[in-house]
């Protein structure tokens, strides 16, 4: 494991340092998790709902980049919804575990970048992401990002163990 676990007690720079950390934590947890698979698994289904490692992978990707840089930010991005065909998550036949970790960690530098260039209190920029609601306010939208991350990658657990490999990933 290469990224500690974010004990309470570490002192933090900031409040978004600290929620910070968790979100690398849980980064760094579902690469190991998904490198332990044995091969064919990633793009491997083991549950009735259908869903495969590497499309968990790209749907974190993208979470983050609907919440914070397109959400919060109110940047513009060319397809918001790109983990997504026919209501389904989505993973292209020439996209690689290496390539989809490469593109967590560039989205997670854009996360980064965000959360450290505004106050957490700060409400989002108006936009398409909120449906017309009032944006949310960056930490209410870190705090939702750690969500998904922790329930989802407790729904890898289960997939890692049904494929055989360590739930622990070491």
């Amino acid at each position: 494991m290469s990224v500690p676990f974010p004990e309470p007690m570490a002192p933090a720079q900031s409040r978004a340092e600290a929620l910070l950390r968790y979100l690398d934590y849980f980064r760094d947890r579902l690469a190991v998790k998904l490198r332990a698979l044995p091969a064919g698994e990633p793009r491997t289904s083991r549950l009735p709902s259908g869903w495969t490692p590497l499309e968990l992978l790209n749907h974190l990707t993208y979470v983050e980049m609907r919440w914070l840089e397109w959400g919060f930010a109110g940047r513009d991005v060319r397809d918001p919804w790109g983990d997504q065909r026919d209501e389904r998550w989505y993973v292209a036949p020439d996209e690689t575990l290496d390539g989809l970790l490469v593109a967590l960690g560039r989205q997670a530098a854009v996360t980064r970048e965000i959360a450290l260039s505004h106050d957490l209190d700060a409400a989002g920029a108006p936009g398409e992401r909120w449906d017309g609601l009032p944006p949310a306010t960056l930490e209410r939208v870190l705090l939702h990002v750690m969500q998904e991350y922790a329930r989802h990658l407790g729904h890898l657990d289960i997939v890692v163990e049904l494929a055989g490999a360590p739930v622990n990933g070491e």
